[in-house]
């Protein structure tokens, strides 16, 4: 970033830092030296999304970033602010059914298909040596070979899975969600105009994610509490061998109810406190709820350990009906959040929202899609590891294989759309090679330097050019995902609350058309659902181990973890409340301390960060402060997907607020874009496409070919610096230099330039 290899760091840590070239390092010192020039120095912070091999964990916790992403796609709209707390509610509700649905997928694999089923059945028992003291018959009846102390044994695994997520949670809370932004008073709000992004509290969600943490975990250990105590309760019930413990059991169960109602009441009760920075934690809320549903949980072991001579287990625990009732809630929720989001957006449509403004229940959906793949696949695969094909035990709930066999009709279904785009693709291709000719000033025969065309180098740039619209066309994708998703899912739902059979047993009996389809898309679902699970196990090992597969991770959770935790605590942490404070730190102290001014630039989601940091600076600085972006994602996905916040409003008052915004893009970026604002301010704002590559064929400042540079390495363009000369021209001429600290901000060390 700085091109020199001899830098030093100014100011951050090992996480995030400014760094200078060591011969910029006193520069306010030495003002004389630098009259006329900048002074670039970088903001380095990309060890906020790849760091250490622990980041590989983050591939569990896929489906609760994404419905946190769903939360911040709502419409931009015009009041309606219950509406609004409506839809925010509605997202936290999807995501505590997440949390759940994870658990639960626990259970189904330790209570029920390892503790209740194999040690249950002396076949299984016998082919897995390490579950001989819990099977009756290989331990000849022994301590731990009761039904319910077998699953008060294997309850520890779901309990260690949600305090490792207590544990993440946590411990990204105090490194991100803890890093107090700067202090000022509140601006007008985004009714006049302005995002919420600039709101003195928006990065800043401490309360929140410790009230969200507190749930989340005590909905888990209530979900293990109620896998564990519902079958013992049941059999004290039927069996009527004690009244005590049937008497205890229904305590426990209307103690159970309870703590549920309490959990939904914290969930639903407060959203995000943006307007003012939120210093309060509710200590009392996030420590004891969670200790109390552990409290719960304990003596529900003890309660299902409790001797029962006469219980056995047979059959399979009541599964279907868990992950029934939950897939039902999420559909509901999720109809219901498509609902809201088609009001809100009436208020205020634009032509460039994704979806008109369906976008967030359509990521919702895939949140739950992705949710219901990932406990399928370890369900399915675990069974398959303890039975084999011996048949011998049921296997997991009907629920999960008629969830695994929508999967082939749904690749079908994309892999039909992939060709669609495919075939469009191919026809923009073949109207771009005429616009690459124009571009280049071709002639009927020769090119512009006077030598012979290319033909094979125009069709290069002219798929080049094609293969980035495809960006653009993520909002088809996603609608057709998802609604395939949601019909899909539902008939699944149907078919396995109506027939209680696998798809194969219910259509068993019927045209044999109809049983062949059944038992293949059974069988290859199977298939489908267990080899995702398995390339992600495997890409999450490897991502351990490979700082470079680590970094493709940290990539692909640039967009998701931008955005702080508003609907799901377990999620990866949001490193921006980290970053812009960071950034709105640095700029206001050197400013005061200097008198300059500067010029913030930033790549890809390096703008985004730039934007961000931009809102959140006092007026006064901010008028202080020209804008450069190139390779910016800032109107093409966020201004599309989130337009509450990135909206052409929003991006419309930030050119105004700002001295001075340029930005740059290529026709062959894939991610990278114009930032489209109405009117006279868009001109100002973006400049003509550059050219990529930057000679078509060879010249004399380019003797050998010149690379498609697409996305990357815009500093090489001419243009770069010739748009930062002109932000600089634009700014005051003096040299900044330290001045007395009379109001006691901070000596800073910043140049004139900031990348």
């Amino acid at each position: 970033m700085l091109d020199d290899p001899r830098t030093v760091r100014i100011s951050g840590d090992d996480t995030a830092a400014v760094h200078r070239r060591l011969d910029d390092a006193d520069a306010e010192r030495r003002p004389e030296d630098y009259r006329g020039k900048p002074v670039p120095e970088a903001y380095v912070w990309c060890n906020l999304t790849s760091g250490n091999g622990t980041r590989a964990l983050w591939l569990l916790l896929l489906p609760f970033m994404v419905v946190n992403l769903a939360h911040w796609m709502r419409p931009a709209t015009r009041g309606r602010q219950r509406t609004v707390r409506l839809y925010g509610l509605l997202v936290r509700l999807t995501g505590l059914t997440l949390t759940v649905l994870l658990v639960a997928a626990a259970c189904e694999v330790a209570l029920d298909l390892a503790a209740w089923q194999c040690a249950g059945t002396r076949a299984c028992g016998e082919e897995h040596s390490w579950l001989g003291f819990l099977s009756p018959d290989m331990s000849g009846n022994g301590w731990w070979s009761q039904p319910g102390r077998r699953l008060a044994l294997a309850s520890l695994v779901p309990a260690g899975l949600t305090g490792l997520l207590w544990y993440l949670s946590h411990r990204t809370w105090s490194a991100y969600e803890s890093q107090r932004p700067l202090s000022r008073g509140a601006e007008p709000d985004e009714e006049a105009g302005r995002t919420g992004l600039g709101r003195p509290g928006f990065w800043y969600g401490r309360r929140l994610v410790a009230r969200l943490r507190a749930a989340h975990t005590a909905a888990a250990l209530l979900t293990v509490t109620a896998a564990v105590g519902g079958p013992a309760a049941r059999y004290d019930r039927e069996a009527a061998d004690s009244a005590v413990l049937d008497s205890l059991g229904l305590l426990l169960n209307a103690t159970l109810v309870v703590g549920v109602a309490v959990v939904l009441w914290v969930v639903c009760r407060r959203g995000r406190s943006e307007r003012r920075l939120d210093r309060e934690l509710d200590a009392a809320l996030v420590g004891r709820l969670p200790t109390s549903s552990l409290v719960l949980l304990v003596l529900t072991l003890a309660y299902a350990g409790w001797s029962r001579p006469g219980w056995q287990s047979e059959g399979r625990l009541p599964g279907d009906m868990t992950f029934g009732g939950l897939a039902l809630v999420q559909g509901v929720l999720v109809i219901a959040l498509g609902v809201v989001a088609r009001v809100l957006y009436r208020t205020r449509p634009e032509s460039r929202t994704a979806m008109r403004g369906l976008g967030g229940p359509a990521v919702a959906m895939l949140a739950c899609a992705l949710g219901g793949v990932m406990s399928g696949g370890v369900a399915q695969r675990v069974a398959d590891w303890l039975d084999g094909t011996r048949g011998s035990l049921p296997g997991p709930p009907v629920l999960l294989t008629w969830q695994a066999s929508v999967i082939p009709p749904t690749l079908i279904v994309l892999l039909g759309l992939c060709g669609v785009l495919a075939r469009r693709t191919w026809q923009l291709r073949s109207r771009e090679v005429g616009s690459v000719e124009r571009d280049y000033e071709f002639d009927d025969e020769l090119d512009y330097k006077g030598e012979p065309k290319d033909p094979a180098r125009t069709r290069r740039i002219a798929s080049t050019r094609a293969m980035a619209t495809l960006t653009d066309r993520a909002p088809l994708m996603l609608g057709i995902t998802s609604s395939v998703t949601l019909l899909l899912g539902t008939a699944a739902l149907v078919g396995a609350l109506t027939t209680g059979d696998t798809p194969a047993e219910a259509a068993r009996g019927s045209y044999v058309v109809v049983q062949g389809t059944a038992e293949t898309a059974q069988a290859l679902g199977s298939w489908l659902i267990g080899l995702g699970f398995i390339l992600l196990v495997t890409w999450g090992r490897r991502a351990y181990k490979d700082p470079a597969a680590r970094r493709t991770i940290g990539i692909l959770w640039d967009v998701g973890t931008f955005w702080p935790r508003a609907a799901h605590p377990f999620a990866p942490p949001c490193y921006a409340e980290r970053a812009v404070p960071d950034l709105t730190w640095r700029m206001v102290t050197w400013t005061r301390a200097t008198g300059g001014r500067l010029v913030l630039s930033g790549h890809s989601q390096g703008s985004v960060l730039a934007a961000a940091a931009a809102w959140q600076l006092p007026t006064s600085v901010r008028k202080r402060v020209a804008l450069l972006t190139y390779g910016s994602p800032l109107e093409r996905l966020y201004g599309r997907w989130f337009p509450a916040h990135f909206g052409p409003v929003a991006l419309t008052s930030l050119h105004r607020e700002v001295d001075c915004w340029r930005n740059l893009f290529r026709l062959t970026d894939p991610i990278g874009g114009p930032v489209r604002l109405p009117g006279d301010c868009g001109p100002q704002v973006d400049r003509e496409p550059l050219k990529d590559p930057l000679a078509h064929g060879r010249t004399e400042q380019h003797p050998l070919p010149a690379p498609i540079l697409g996305h990357s390495d815009y500093q090489a363009d001419p243009a770069f610096a010739e748009e930062r000369g002109r932000l600089l021209a634009r700014l005051a001429p003096e040299v900044p230099a330290p001045r007395a600290q009379d109001d006691g901000a901070p000596q800073g060390s910043s140049g004139r330039s900031s990348g």
